[in-house]
């Protein structure tokens, strides 16, 4: 081994570590930020040992130098337009574009080494992790279009089923099993490599189209799985070391957190991929067939916070979709300034994707340590004088917790054992699971029924005018 080799060797070592410990910064708030820094670092280390290499090597031609440089110049300009222009509630479609990209860039790498040999019979070392490249990132990248989509709204966001949907699934896995054994098996040329990446690529818009409202954190999570698995299976077939553990640490970060996220929904991965489940929120009217539900007005709610020692704030996906998050922030200080405790329960699922809403709260400058995580604030819930709940639905539904309804077993906000309870809506429309909230008729629950950006800004006035 060369000087050089090791040189590269020890760059890939040291960036695999900023990795690592990157991913331990991530899992607190406090250090998340570091983090992201650390593994930006460890990835520029990395870019620059690869360029390296290719330069090393002699063989770098100056029309392929001019395409690195264009397309590194293209997504680092794209990179810095989508941090400054995204808004932390559309970071969530962006996170699913990034999953696609990722994914697309290991199918394609795949493509590029099997075209390079002309098709000829490869080693079952390189030509299992080709196959599984190829259909991985292809899946990857077609579903992750379409979970954006869902997102933005350009999608429907409701879960689309079409007659035949699942056998048509079924025919489109079996075609990709069929031309990936033929592949690794060096059969039939480059036909099994178009059926497969085509078949892929369609199996992808089906399997996430039927997929929507609360299940599309959870989806999300698993195609951010794909795209690591995707990258490390294209590492194998280049033989780049540092795009193995990238991918593996990716991959699996990506399938412990989707399993994380199914569990804090009670649904099986298997029952989220199935699809089919629940609706995207509604903004159904007030009718009469809900009589017991007690609204109140802004000074109603003011005179509750304002004479309250201990308030908690449960934000859910209505917040962010209004962005609300800074006049709840707003209306928090005023309440600690007259000595009101206050603290934000944060649901697993709250938001559009893990670690939403944490990210959204903490832009507005809401303390990390006045974030609680459910396990963390259920016990104190008894305790507290007023839960104010603002846009979230399901994650505060009493129906969880027996047998017979469609979010049964679901772990949830415990705030009906609040002493009293604001929520804050735009309507009775029900939440993704498209059943009744029962927290709404509980007797002690009110609610104000407006967007959350308006209620935040009325209610923190009343408190205002209340307090002087």
């Amino acid at each position: 081994m060369s000087a050089f080799d090791t040189v590269i060797r020890l760059v890939y070592l040291a960036a695999a570590t900023c990795f690592v410990l990157g991913l331990h910064l991530m899992n607190s708030p406090v250090t998340a930020r570091r983090g992201n820094l650390l593994s930006a670092g460890g990835m520029t280390a990395g870019i620059v040992a690869a360029l390296a290499v290719l330069f090393h090597a002699g063989t770098a031609r100056p029309a392929a130098l001019l395409v690195v440089a264009a397309g590194a110049v293209a997504g680092a300009g794209a990179g810095l337009v989508g941090a400054r222009r995204v808004k932390m509630t559309a970071m969530p479609q962006l996170v699913s574009l990034f999953n696609a990209v990722g994914g697309g860039a290991a199918a394609l790498v795949g493509v590029h080494d099997f075209l390079r040999l002309g098709g000829a019979p490869m080693d079952v070392r390189n030509s299992v992790p080709l196959a599984l490249d190829t259909v991985i990132g292809a899946v990857t990248f077609s579903g992750s279009l379409v979970a954006s989509g869902k997102l933005q709204g350009v999608v429907p966001g409701r879960p689309i089923v079409f007659p035949g949907s699942r056998w048509t699934s079924l025919a489109l896995a079996t075609a990709m099993g069929v031309a990936a054994v033929m592949l690794a098996a060096g059969v039939g040329g480059t036909a099994p490599l178009a059926v497969l990446a085509l078949a892929a690529l369609a199996f992808g818009v089906a399997m996430v189209l039927p997929i929507g409202g609360a299940d599309m954190p959870v989806v999300i999570s698993l195609l951010n799985a794909f795209t690591g698995t995707a990258v490390a299976m294209a590492g194998f077939v280049i033989g780049n070391t540092l795009l193995i553990i990238a991918g593996a640490l990716v991959g699996a970060s990506g399938a412990i957190l989707t399993r994380l996220m199914a569990a804090a929904m009670n649904r099986s991965i298997g029952n989220v991929i199935a699809g089919g489940f629940g609706t995207a929120d509604g903004a159904a009217p007030v009718t009469a067939g809900a009589g017991r539900v007690r609204a109140v007005s802004a000074d109603d709610v003011a005179v509750q916070l304002a004479y309250a020692a201990k308030v908690v704030f449960v934000p859910g996906y209505g917040l962010a979709a209004a962005q609300a998050q800074h006049g709840l922030h707003d209306l928090a200080e005023i309440l600690e300034r007259r000595g009101v405790e206050v603290s934000y329960a944060v649901h697993p699922v709250a938001g559009r994707m893990p670690g939403h809403m944490n990210v959204l709260l903490a832009e507005a400058g809401v303390p990390y340590s006045q974030l609680k995580e459910m396990d963390e604030v259920n016990p104190e819930f008894p305790r507290v004088d007023v839960a104010l709940v603002v846009g979230a639905n399901d994650v505060t539904n009493p129906a969880a917790r027996r047998p017979g309804s469609a979010i049964s077993g679901m772990p949830i906000l415990d705030v009906d054992r609040a002493k009293s309870v604001i929520v804050v809506k735009r309507s009775m429309g029900h939440g993704y699971a498209g059943i009744d909230n029962e927290l709404y008729t509980d007797p002690k629950t009110g609610m104000y029924f407006a967007d959350a950006k308006k209620a935040m800004a009325e209610i923190t006035a009343a408190v205002k005018t209340l307090v002087g």
